[in-house]
C-alpha cells in the first residue's frame, strides 16, 4: 500500500463500529499537484482513508465470526457525497458502521468529518480475498496494534 490513510483507531467494537483519525499535513505527498495554492485532499484519498478503516473491521468481524483470516478489498464505492473539503491542519475523523457482512462481503456505511463539519458520507462494499501472505499479514497485525495505541 503507497499511502496510510490512517494514523489512529480510536474506537474497536469489532461486528459493528470502529473510529480512527487522519491529521492532514501540509507535507502530504499529493498536496503537490492538488492544487497548487489551494491544497485540498483528494476526494479518492478520503474515500480511501474511510476503506482503510472499514476494511480492517470487516477482517476483524470475519476472523470473529467465521474463523476465516481474509483480506477485505474495495469493490463498490456507493452514494459517497463530499460536504466540504478537507485541507491541512484538519484531523478527518471517521467512523464506519457494518451494515452487512457474511463470509464473502461486506457492506458499511461511512463518514468522515473534520472540526464539526461533515467531510464526507456514504457506503462502500468490499469483497474478501482468501489468499493471505504470512509475512504481510504480520506487518498488517503490527499496524494494527500501533494505531490501537492509547
Amino acid at each position: 500500500m503507497r499511502f496510510f490513510m490512517l494514523d489512529k483507531i480510536t474506537h474497536w467494537n469489532i461486528g459493528h463500529e470502529a473510529r480512527g483519525l487522519k491529521s492532514i499535513a501540509l507535507s502530504e505527498d499529493f498536496f503537490n499537484d492538488h492544487f497548487p495554492r489551494h491544497p485540498v485532499m483528494p476526494g479518492a484519498l478520503i474515500i480511501e482513508a474511510m476503506a482503510q478503516l472499514g476494511g480492517l473491521l470487516l477482517e476483524a468481524t470475519c476472523e470473529r465470526d467465521y474463523h476465516k483470516k481474509i483480506k477485505a478489498v474495495l469493490t463498490i464505492v456507493e452514494n459517497i457525497k463530499f460536504r466540504n473539503m478537507a485541507r491541512p491542519g484538519d484531523t478527518l475523523d471517521m467512523v464506519c458502521t457494518i451494515l452487512s457482512a457474511n463470509e464473502d462481503s461486506g457492506k458499511i456505511k461511512c463518514q468522515a468529518t473534520a472540526g464539526g463539519k461533515r467531510i464526507a458520507e456514504g457506503s462502500l462494499i468490499f469483497a474478501y480475498l482468501d489468499e493471505m501472505d504470512e509475512y504481510l499479514e504480520q506487518k498488517r497485525a503490527e499496524l494494527l496494534r500501533f494505531w490501537m495505541e492509547a
